[in-house]
């Protein structure tokens, strides 16, 4: 049986703020690549570690620094200590897996959700943000942002002629909307289980059932704490969020309601399709009982008159011992009394709808 969970705590009594890489990081390195736009240009490039200090917040325009990967404390810190990030925050980005969750500091926010890719565990993905600069970290490289580099590329709806919070935005959206076509993915599953529950309620589809309600408790610890990051963005009064985002942003908190119907009602058809298993299990050990049963009750008088003659009794010593073994049709009149016997037992069972 796999991990289920990621065990990735700091050793107790660290110092706050302190950076170490988690367990699991690997040692692939950090990849950085920037996107510098506004309405009328574009620039996507590389960016090697040592030209994270050049780098600067743009006058005009947005900056989008996508860091792929978390082996390299150093190199977080850099980009950390170069755009202001409080120390905390840097913690909270390689510290993983921290609990969805927003966190202003002063001017600037940090924003962490998770993202769900089965069979491989949850991945954090942390939004830092300030005035003309987003900055987002993940933890291997392999996200669902593709649709929002296109848009950039190619100028398409509105994303280059808006700030850093519309970019917060668009990354949110895309994150949350990767949620539903797995979903979708579970849902056709748990059709095709319930019919094999129902057909062969084996060991194997047991397991089945189990492997999705573990994925649904994946989804939800990803999707329940997001609504209530989503939903403090909107709440929130703060000058880097504008107004005409938090209409954008509600979408957002919708698709996070909507999401947890969606997996409350999964959740219960999995919990129904573990009572539907253990019923199927049930009935079929039941059918088997009554077969067994009734083998076993048509040989019950059998047994018995063959007992009875299977008795050491001398005929000779007494007219009264078993005369009927000295009877020429002895044995065929025993043979169709057994006969008989059985026949009407089965016309019995079959008049009472046993059989």
């Amino acid at each position: 049986m796999g991990k289920r969970r990621r065990k990735r705590y700091q050793p107790p009594g660290t110092l706050p703020g302190t950076l170490t890489a988690h367990a699991e990081a690997g040692s692939a390195p950090v990849q950085f690549r920037a996107f510098l736009y506004d309405s009328e240009r574009f620039e996507e490039r590389a960016v090697a570690v040592s030209e994270i200090p050049s780098l600067s917040p743009p006058k005009k325009g947005v900056l989008w620094l996508d860091v792929a990967g978390l082996s390299d404390p150093g190199a977080i810190r850099a980009v950390g200590d170069r755009f202001g990030m409080h120390p905390l925050a840097q913690e909270d980005v390689l510290n993983v897996p921290q609990r969805p969750k927003v966190e202003w500091y002063g001017e600037n926010l940090l924003m962490v959700l998770w993202q769900v890719r089965f069979p491989k565990p949850s991945e954090q993905l942390s939004f830092f943000v300030r005035e003309g600069v987003v900055i987002s970290f993940q933890e291997t490289a392999g996200d669902s942002f593709e649709p929002v580099r296109e848009r950039i590329r190619h100028g398409g709806g509105r994303i280059r002629g808006q700030g850093a919070d519309y970019l917060l935005y668009s990354l949110c959206d895309a994150v949350l909307d990767a949620f539903f076509p797995m979903l979708e993915r579970l849902g056709d599953e748990m059709e095709e289980l319930d019919e094999r529950v129902i057909s062969t309620p084996v060991p194997e589809t047991f397991a089945a059932i189990r492997a999705v309600k573990r994925q649904l408790l994946s989804v939800r610890h990803a999707v329940w704490p997001s609504r209530d990051a989503m939903n403090l963005l909107l709440i929130e009064e703060h000058a880097l969020i504008r107004p005409g985002t938090k209409v954008f942003l509600r979408d957002c908190y919708d698709h996070t309601v909507q999401l947890m119907d969606m997996v409350n009602v999964y959740r219960e058809l999995a919990a129904g399709l573990v009572e539907e298993y253990q019923s199927a299990v049930s009935n079929r050990m039941n059918e088997v009982m009554k077969v067994l049963t009734i083998v076993a009750s048509f040989f019950i008088p059998l047994t018995f008159i063959v007992g009875i003659y299977g008795m050491n009794f001398d005929p000779d010593a007494s007219p009264f011992n078993m005369p009927e073994l000295k009877w020429m049709y002895g044995y065929p009149a025993v043979m169709i009394l057994m006969a008989a016997v059985a026949g009407g037992m089965f016309w019995h069972f079959r008049k009472k709808k046993w059989l």
